[in-house]
């Protein structure tokens, strides 16, 4: 009795709490009909009333969710929170949604005019062989509408308790989580959270427990520069399975079982034995890697999916010459065990996706597979054949400083592993420019961009054509300048840094006839801070380590002479992870101007950003600070 007495209590008392945020499905508050502004997060396009889920057993022990999500669009900009996508795994995982109801409300002559939703605008739709996802469009919306949605997540995993975010890329005015859990499903919750829960209760229950968790006013989440994947970063909770995956050797045996994994890089390839013969026939594993690397990455197409499991097979992406990244790799796994190297697996979350975070046992954040092959008992080279200017001998960026699951096919050994390379990439930076008396600056530049800079330039290059690439990565970089003449070198040598040359004309702000002022800042991709917010929310990830090289020649007009000049300066970090060194001077009526730029640290976490902050608040006044010239009085 008073075990039924204070469970009716804490009922009661967090039912109370709740109530006041959220509503039944159907009953609008003509309030929120009214609310022109999010009262929390000025200059909202949209807000999330409230999103509330109930998640339980039932008699067949299949785990599920109740949600329900209400959402005040502001703005025209807003109107995009309408578009409705639910993913779930809907394939071999047999995971439903169901029961999905939705509204969009609007204020009309002082009255509630609701539209619900035709069932037949629902539309379940194939992502692949394992994920389905819902879609839909809420009808009749405009700023000023109020829309809601309501669905059943049902899956037979009793370990596939569903995650929850408490914060979305709009504000969110109340979000809460209810769940049951049985005595004989035991969780360990992860609850990454940075504002302080408004609810945070439990009570036994019958055969298990009973716990709520919410959150009010929770601000919009604010994507920041240099950061990981949203998922890394969110607010958010999960449950883990005590005994489902207790250690990743569960996950990598489970891995190797699977069909669409361990069991594919065995299969017999097309037409492969020409390839497999030329292969033995080299001397070293190097010479044996670079070919069959060259010849997987020119051959099947990376079809822009990610998934730490094969959708079509390797068979059918070899023969259809297309595949997923994981496809391609285990392609390429195939062919280097056929040939006699010794290779292994890496599963790892791209940055995009979420970090594979060591604690947290699972395949939620797997998304990919690259190869990794060993050198020697210490280093390893780690290949991934699905971008074209990737290399056998050289760890794409993209794979640099995160957490991997290293496999061994055959013995089932596994490792966690982190890949690193202290290596800079180096961009060198070289002006050498007129200052006319009309007020402009003539010259030409050379850029060289190596390793990783190089590649990242590349690749923009190709996706966007020349044109946009020197509109967006020179002229909006450097505004007044005028680009001709610019050629592009070494595109095609991996081995060559990139190179980049062309002529300029710059329109100069600060001339006044008697006065001229400007910065030798230029076509350095330093133009603008990153990080001028006070605070951070979430780490900062370079990804790779930089080092620059910037120097200028400036030659002064006739009938000028220094007024002012910066001086000659090093600035170093705290932890000396960063240093900045500027000399200027002049040498034969030419100002020249060196700076250096050099990198120790590609991940600072956001407890280290106030340093962070403050070395580039210098480092960026440095970079900007103007020379002066004078105009000297004609004699008579």
């Amino acid at each position: 009795m008073k075990i039924k007495f204070f469970l009716l209590l804490f009922l009661a008392s967090v039912c109370l709490n709740a109530g006041a945020q959220q509503a039944p499905y159907g009953q609008v508050d003509i309030d929120d009909l009214k609310l022109t502004t999010c009262d929390f997060e000025k200059g909202a396009n949209a807000m999330v009333l409230f999103d509330v889920a109930k998640v339980a057993y039932n008699n067949s022990y299949y785990v599920v969710m109740n949600r329900h999500k209400r959402v005040k669009i502001f703005t025209t900009e807003g109107i995009s929170a309408a578009d409705m996508r639910i993913e779930y795994w809907g394939g071999g995982h047999n995971e439903v949604v169901k029961n999905v109801e939705a509204s969009t409300y609007n204020l009309v002559n002082g009255k509630v005019e609701r539209v619900v939703l035709d069932k037949t605008q629902i539309v379940n739709v194939k992502v692949d062989k394992q994920r389905r996802a819902i879609v839909f469009v809420f009808p009749n919306i405009k700023p000023g509408s109020v829309i809601e949605y309501k669905y059943t997540l049902q899956t037979p995993y009793v370990y596939n308790y569903p995650s929850w975010a408490f914060q979305k890329l709009i504000p969110t005015r109340y979000s809460e989580i209810d769940g049951s859990f049985e005595n004989e499903y035991r969780f360990n919750t992860i609850q990454k959270t940075t504002q302080k829960l408004d609810i945070d209760s439990a009570v036994k229950v019958k055969f298990g427990s009973r716990h709520i968790w919410a959150m009010k006013n929770i601000p919009a989440f604010r994507v920041e520069p240099y950061m990981h994947s949203i998922e890394d970063n969110i607010q958010s909770i999960y449950f883990k399975h005590s005994r489902r995956f207790s250690f990743w050797g569960a996950v990598t045996t489970e891995a190797l079982e699977d069909v669409d994994f361990g069991l594919q890089f065995m299969k017999k390839l097309d037409a492969e034995e020409p390839v497999i013969a030329r292969a033995k026939a080299m001397k070293t594993d190097n010479e044996k890697m670079e070919y069959l690397f060259n010849t997987v990455k020119n051959t099947v197409a990376w079809n822009e999916v990610n998934a730490w499991y094969t959708v079509d097979g390797i068979q059918k992406a070899w023969k259809q010459k297309k595949g997923n990244s994981t496809e391609i790799n285990l392609i390429l796994y195939h062919l280097l065990k056929a040939s006699g190297v010794n290779p292994k697996l890496i599963l790892f979350g791209t940055r995009d996706n979420g970090e594979l975070e060591t604690d947290n046992i699972g395949f939620g954040r797997l998304n990919k597979t690259v190869v990794q092959v060993p050198i020697d008992s210490l280093n390893y080279y780690v290949l991934d054949a699905t971008d074209k200017y990737n290399t056998f001998n050289n760890t794409p960026s993209d794979l640099l400083n995160l957490n991997m699951l290293s496999i061994e096919p055959e013995t089932k050994n596994f490792e966690l592993v982190k890949l690193n390379n202290n290596q800079q990439s180096e961009e060198v930076v070289f002006v050498n420019a007129e200052i006319k008396l009309s007020g402009k600056m003539e010259g030409s530049t050379q850029r060289s961009s190596s390793t990783y800079k190089r590649i990242d330039k590349l690749q923009l290059y190709d996706k966007v054509g020349e044109v946009k690439y020197i509109e967006s990565e020179i002229k909006d970089k450097n505004k007044g300048v005028t680009i001709t003449d610019y050629k592009i070198m070494n595109a095609k040598v991996d081995s060559l840094p990139l190179r980049e040359d062309f002529n300029f004309k710059l329109d100069m702000t600060g001339f006044d006839g008697d006065y001229i002022y400007f910065s030798p800042n230029l076509f350095t991709g330093l133009d603008a801070n990153p990080f001028i917010n006070d605070t951070r929310f979430s780490d900062i990830d370079f990804i790779y380590l930089n080092r620059y090289l910037i120097n200028g020649r400036y030659k002064i007009p006739a009938g000028y002479k220094i007024d002012a000049l910066p001086k000659s300066q090093t600035i170093v970090m705290p932890d000396n992870s960063i240093s900045f060194k500027r000399v200027i001077g002049e040498i034969e009526g030419a100002i020249i101007v060196n700076y250096k730029i050099g990198f120790g640290k590609a991940k600072y976490s956001r407890d280290e950003y106030k340093s962070l902050h403050d070395f580039y608040k210098i480092m960026y006044e440095m970079l900007n600070e103007q020379i002066v010239l004078k105009k000297q009085p004609v004699k008579p």
